[in-house]
């Protein structure tokens, strides 16, 4: 895969992390380690959108099967007019 050289700046306290997790022999360079953090970022955003999507589909299909959007005492009211009104309560 080609390469694009970049300049990014971090701080200090970033560039103390990322020689102590070079001196751990993980990583060879800079650049091994920000393309890995840069993966795992992407692998997460794409997991996130994932969750989202599936989440946004279920509340649609729960809206389509009847589902409400009631708390649990406007839920629990509903019955006793529905009990009420048939006379069981």
């Amino acid at each position: 895969m080609p390469m694009v050289k970049k300049s990014i700046t971090v701080t200090d306290q970033q560039e103390s992390w990322i020689q102590a997790q070079i001196a751990t022999g993980n990583y060879g360079t800079d650049s091994e380690l920000i393309r890995e953090a840069l993966r795992e970022k992407q692998l997460r955003m794409d997991e996130i959108d994932y969750i989202r999507a599936k989440l946004i589909a279920s509340e649609k299909s729960a809206e389509q099967n009847g589902f409400v959007d009631k708390d649990r005492d406007e839920i629990l009211a509903g019955f006793k007019t529905r009990i009420r009104a048939d006379g069981e309560l």
